[in-house]
């Protein structure tokens, strides 16, 4: 079968599970036949997503946050303003998305949490089955726990994730941990972290450093005073900060790298431990190799405050407002970190199956759609 995939542009964690989810489909006989990935001026795209990939990868604006002029914390009220100006652009995004996937013909589309193909599959109804994936799906199973604070950023945020997977055939929600309930909703599947097979072969060693990855360069300060507090350990960081210099070394105990794939997992497998803003695919590749984190959510970002939550119920490590050496020194003198990593990554050797499984139950019987 054919598949396109609609990914959001805003995360490289989406575009992991992308590239993840193309190598099980391959494995199994499928073909990505192109990609639509959402853009903006906010974040370049990784040369090594774009590399990835033989078939072609188009690249259309798409909505995104906009930041504080730290470029740290999410501005709600500008990011909503921003979008709705931007509209008219978005709207053209989606003609042009209609045209590819119509000179395409998939049998299925992939939708990595990107709202553009959310809001594509309720106006466009494609005859292609529709597949929404994304850790923010795990919101409608009743094991989910929601953060407490911000009841306007809850409920944006599950407007967001209902748009993203409007009339979706099935919705596969990633999770750090296994449930042993099933939910109500009959379209919801649960699956592993998507992680990559690089991750699992990686050569796991403990070194004498803290790996820290930092979305926004904002948190970058609040790296150098967690260095200068603890001037005995050392961090080396990658962030997404193209005016610096490669290697620029901020103290000598801190050292930030740009984004490098291949650097950062021979980082990660030799790290002590991981400092992180709550994002979920590199949160799920850490635990996955052992490494306990300390997450600081991205301010004004719900979404996140759910996941470090959801972190820490998996054992994946500890969340905590700032990026504090010692709270993470205590957590990893405890045994909380190694109760439940077997477990997980027995979990992760059937996510082949339970591809299988989810292609034969939505293509079996197939129904045409109508343009």
């Amino acid at each position: 079968m054919k598949f396109l995939f609609i990914v959001q542009g805003e995360g490289r964690g989406h575009m992991t599970q992308a590239q993840v989810l193309r190598d099980v489909l391959e494995k199994q006989g499928h073909s990505i036949v192109a990609v639509i990935l959402g853009s903006s001026n906010r974040r370049k795209a990784p040369s090594y997503f774009l590399e990835d990939f033989q078939c072609p990868i188009y690249r259309y604006p798409s909505p995104n946050f906009i930041t504080d002029k730290a470029n740290k914390s999410i501005k709600l009220g500008a990011t909503i303003i921003e979008n709705l100006k931007k509209s008219p652009r978005f709207i053209r995004s989606l003609k042009q998305m209609d045209e590819q996937i119509r000179f395409y013909q998939p049998d299925g589309i992939v939708n990595f949490y990107d709202i553009l193909g959310g809001i594509y599959n309720f106006i466009y109804k494609p005859k292609a089955k529709f597949i929404a994936i994304g850790h923010q799906y795990l919101i409608y199973h009743p094991d989910f726990t929601f953060a407490k604070r911000g009841n306007v950023n809850r409920f944006l945020f599950k407007l967001n994730t209902k748009i993203t997977c409007h009339h979706a055939d099935i919705k596969i929600a990633l999770s750090l941990w296994q449930s042993s309930k099933n939910s109500p909703d009959t379209k919801l599947k649960v699956w592993p972290p998507l992680v990559k097979k690089v991750i699992k072969n990686a050569q796991v060693s403990k070194g004498d450093f803290y790996l820290a990855y930092v979305v926004n360069p904002g948190y970058a300060q609040e790296l150098i005073q967690s260095a200068k507090e603890n001037p005995q350990s050392k961090i080396e960081a990658f962030w997404d900060n193209t005016g610096v210099r490669d290697g620029f070394k901020a103290l000598p105990n801190l050292t930030f790298h740009q984004i490098d794939e291949k650097l950062f997992i021979e980082k990660m497998a030799a790290c002590k431990g991981f400092l992180t803003t709550a994002g979920f695919e590199s949160i799920g590749e850490a635990m996955f190799l052992g490494k306990p984190s300390l997450m600081v959510p991205v301010k004004g970002q719900y979404e996140q405050q759910c996941n470090a939550l959801d972190a820490e119920k998996a054992g994946a490590g500890k969340a905590n407002k700032t990026f504090d050496l010692g709270v993470l020194d205590k957590y990893m003198e405890s045994a909380q970190q190694n109760q439940k990593g077997e477990n997980f990554k027995a979990w992760q050797s059937s996510l082949e199956a339970l591809a299988l499984d989810m292609l034969n139950e939505i293509f079996y019987n197939k129904k045409e759609k109508v343009y």
